[in-house]
């Protein structure tokens, strides 16, 4: 069992850790203003724009894969921009990973700062307000700081999902060592060549993480809400 541990190419977790961590960083940048907007606004296109963020999630990742690798290809205006003016390739490499993520995973981020964002008080906001706190600092200072489990479920989520992610990155990265092969990669090819050995030490690690995770996440979540039910004694 040591000798087999020994084995274990650590390599694919950390890329995918890495991809997971830099995606979340930046769809929480994105998504931040996104989520505020669509709590806030009573506008007719708020459905339009809700279904367009959700859209990831019922899309089948070769589909949404698909259309990313054609943008995103050097024979596509974006791909040939980013290619002569900053020598950038956006596919079969680990920025298209980032990119691909990003679009993948802006749901999950997205979803859970609105819920939480929604569920304020609105009075609280319009206190804020009054006391002449612009909306920028409204959610800096009073809108984030009462939403801690949805920001923490939400950034939780969107890195699990990026770690897990398998179809999207496998169009957009192929399976390139030390650049694309993140550990889902590396579990499907594992299958591929009957190597069931090393396909379930993966699968436990990725299964352990990810337990581990959410279990985390509503450990925090149910002590929050009993720290809210105790305040409102």
């Amino acid at each position: 069992m040591i000798e087999i541990l020994r084995n274990i190419e650590f390599e694919p977790f950390i890329l995918s850790f890495k991809l997971a961590g830099i995606t979340t960083l930046i769809l929480f940048i994105i998504s931040l203003p996104i989520a505020w907007y669509l709590s806030q606004t009573k506008s007719r296109f708020k459905p339009i724009l809700e279904a367009i963020t959700a859209l990831p999630i019922v899309l089948p990742p070769s589909v949404l894969g698909f259309y990313i690798l054609v943008s995103l290809s050097h024979n596509s205006p974006i791909g040939q921009f980013f290619q002569e003016y900053f020598g950038i390739k956006l596919v079969f490499n680990f920025t298209g990973l980032i990119i691909a993520s990003c679009f993948y995973s802006l749901p999950f981020m997205v979803q859970p700062l609105q819920g939480g964002l929604e569920s304020i008080n609105k009075n609280m906001l319009e206190a804020s307000y009054i006391s002449g706190k612009s909306k920028l600092e409204t959610l800096f200072r009073v809108a984030l700081p009462n939403i801690k489990p949805a920001l923490l479920t939400a950034i939780i989520i969107t890195f699990s999902h990026t770690v897990g992610e398998f179809g999207v990155v496998l169009m957009i990265g192929g399976s390139i060592p030390g650049e694309t092969k993140v550990a889902s990669i590396a579990i499907y090819e594992f299958t591929e060549t009957m190597d069931y050995t090393n396909a379930h030490i993966y699968s436990a690690i990725m299964i352990t993480l990810s337990f581990l995770t959410l279990l985390g996440v509503y450990i925090f979540n149910g002590k929050q809400k009993r720290v809210f039910a105790g305040l409102s004694k």
